[in-house]
């Protein structure tokens, strides 16, 4: 049996043996979760972008990016039918709110104090968010403290209640001790026996990076890539991926009046489209239409986007919005999410099913045993734990091997072409090729009397992963 209904199973097990309604009450939220698309929270301080990369994500300005009193509530923004905004309500029960769209962005109107709200639903038709509910959260290191405290009660893995998301995206802009202590409270008790792979870092606003100069991409790629090298975050986030969200927002919403206004810059002399660009209190000035096409696309979007007309790389609007998302980072985030999370849906969501379940078992017992045998047996679970293991420095070996290893695994992606390190258009018997010479390379491993002990048993679950591929492939 696969992973899914094992842990369906149990729950159902539980529940008919179960006459507490609050037990009842978490346990049927935790199996009606195994068929809901998978949750991914944004969180980050205050200020670091977390709205404008959601809006870029789905590809149409939904969350308001000011200020407001929404701001200070948990926001989950889901698929729906058509567009819809429940409350609900900290002391139970829901309610339906008004809303309209300012700009795109779903503006609602909160009938009473946030603190009032657990947290607000946004039901939007999108076929993005289909697969995963993305979940905004309020700035921690807020200046309010309660605001703070509302997100990491939220995702806080040693709370009350367990971690209602299934996996964080986290913006960092700074790498701060704050940030480091963040993330070990999310992964909360797994640090000890390996964290699963449900943490992204996005290094954000990163078109700011280095004044907003045109290689400010490049130079934040430089900046995530020691991010994603340092012993402290590697552990908790080992993927962090540079990204302009205010590209990747603008990318997917340009509007023709937009490019007009570009255009019209890109057209005067190159004296003074220098001189334009020079700062962006400048351009914003200079103009009709400036100050708000600036206040989509920040400095280093305008100055890019004129270079790209000038240069007649794009012709018109549809042009330069293909053009911001290429370099604003937001495609290689969607792989990254796409591998890391789509592509391990199911794990994630039987992980978060069994700690509510561990919230309620007595120890000892037999659906205890049972829950701690499907962690012990699930090769899904094997491979996360030698991911984290492999990425926090503790398995030895040479780095092409480990390199190998990390691959097969899965930390690339569950796909099997991914783990077998060939094109997307590999042919099955190409696959099924690679999957026997990877399997006898480390079965040799597996078995060879030098090789460490460590290394042996990783070896091992590794020569499963490459049966596994073999067998999808036949």
């Amino acid at each position: 049996m696969s992973l899914l209904p094992q842990v369906r199973a149990l729950l159902d097990r539980v529940l008919a043996a179960t006459a507490d309604p609050a037990v009842r009450d978490a346990l049927t939220d935790a199996r009606r979760r195994l068929d809901e698309p998978l949750r991914v929270a944004l969180a980050g301080k205050v200020k670091a972008g977390k709205s404008t990369l959601l809006n870029a994500l789905v590809g149409e300005s939904l969350a308001p990016t000011d200020a407001g009193e929404c701001t200070r509530v948990v926001t989950w923004y889901a698929d729906g039918p058509a567009y819809a905004v429940t409350a609900h309500l900290a002391g139970g029960g829901t309610r339906s709110l008004p809303f309209d769209r300012t700009g795109g962005a779903v503006r609602i109107t909160l009938d009473r104090p946030a603190e009032q709200v657990d947290h607000l639903e946004v039901r939007v038709p999108s076929a993005r968010l289909r697969r995963h509910t993305l979940i905004d959260t309020p700035g921690i290191a807020s200046l309010s403290t309660e605001v703070s405290l509302r997100t990491t009660a939220f995702l806080d893995a040693d709370a009350d209640r367990p971690a209602q998301t299934d996996a964080v995206i986290y913006l960092l802009r700074h790498l701060h001790a704050g940030d480091v202590r963040f993330l070990e409270s999310f992964h909360g008790d797994d640090l000890a026996s390996g964290t699963p792979v449900n943490t992204v870092g996005v290094l954000s606003r990163a078109d700011e990076i280095g004044g907003a100069r045109l290689d400010a991409m490049d130079a934040a790629a430089r900046v995530a890539a020691r991010y994603a090298a340092d012993d402290r975050l590697r552990r908790l986030c080992p993927v962090v991926v540079p990204v302009a969200g205010l590209l990747g927002a603008a990318g997917a919403t340009l509007r023709e009046d937009e490019y007009g206004t570009l255009a019209a810059v890109a057209a005067q002399p190159m004296a003074d489209v220098v001189e334009l660009l020079l700062t962006a209190d400048r351009f914003a000035g200079s103009g009709p239409g400036r100050r708000e096409v600036l206040g989509r696309l920040g400095l280093f979007g305008v100055r890019l986007a004129v270079r790209l007309i000038r240069e007649r790389q794009v012709h018109d609007s549809a042009d330069l919005a293909a053009a911001l998302t290429a370099h604003s980072g937001i495609d290689r985030l969607r792989e990254v999410f796409a591998a890391q999370f789509v592509g391990r849906s199911e794990v994630l969501k039987a992980r978060s099913a069994l700690a509510v379940l561990d919230e309620f078992l007595e120890p000892g017992s037999p659906p205890a045993a049972e829950a701690e045998r499907i962690r012990a047996s699930a090769h899904e679970f094997v491979e996360l734990r030698l991911l984290h293991l492999l990425r926090s420095g503790r398995l030895p070996g040479p780095p092409d091997q480990l390199a190998e290893m990390d691959r097969l695994l899965g930390g690339a992606g569950g796909a099997a072409y991914l783990r077998l390190g060939l094109s997307a258009g590999a042919a099955p018997e190409q696959i099924a090729a690679a999957a026997r010479e990877a399997l006898a390379r480390w079965q040799r491993l597996a078995e060879h009397p030098f090789s460490a002990r460590e290394l042996r048993t990783a070896a091992r679950a590794v020569t499963r992963s490459c049966e596994g591929l073999l067998a999808a492939t036949a």
